[in-house]
């Protein structure tokens, strides 16, 4: 494996996780909420989550493709606006679940269906508060090798094969 395919840096407190710290595996998505495949395998990840519980760790750092993707770096700064108010994972479900919708007004909309708070949120979405905390994420992913997404990292290894469920869970039995 070249050096280029671990992660850099190593999952800590900054990060989004869902699942226990003292899971035997951590799987990292590197993810564009406006990429289609990332919408494909955002289904995968709810599944292996279910599936195997306290068995992994997910974490989910921001790669927006933004000359391919023209609202995936808002979409991101409003993932991490709602985390600033303890919404990240709602807000990034209802990103990915509305891929299609992802204009400011929709935003906003998400914002108040997740009773933030409001004006809040949209000062930030319109001061870019979190566009460096997105930049930082997307430049771990370059070190990390990162080059499309959805990219991920099974205990710290690039992932290279299909993110089909099968697949991810076949690379996750196998680090585990």
């Amino acid at each position: 494996m070249s050096p280029s395919a671990k992660l850099k840096p190593p999952v800590g407190a900054n990060d989004h996780i869902q699942g226990a710290a003292k899971a035997p595996v951590t799987l990292v998505e590197y993810g564009d909420y406006e990429c289609p495949y990332c919408g494909e395998a955002y289904p995968v990840v709810k599944a292996l989550q279910k599936r195997l519980g306290d068995q992994v760790r997910f974490v989910f750092r921001n790669f927006p493709l933004a000359e391919a993707h023209p609202h995936a770096e808002h979409a991101a700064e409003a993932a991490e606006a709602a985390g600033a108010q303890g919404k990240f994972w709602e807000m990034h479900d209802l990103l990915y679940e509305h891929q299609d919708a992802l204009e400011d007004e929709d935003l906003v909309r998400y914002a108040k269906a997740l009773r933030l708070d409001g004006p809040r949120f949209i000062k930030d979405m319109e001061e870019h508060s979190y566009a460096e905390r997105v930049r930082a994420d997307f430049s771990s992913g370059v070190r990390s090798g990162v080059n499309g997404t959805p990219t991920f990292f099974i205990n710290g290894a690039r992932h290279d094969g299909a993110f089909d469920l099968a697949s991810l869970l076949a690379a996750i039995e196998e680090a585990a």
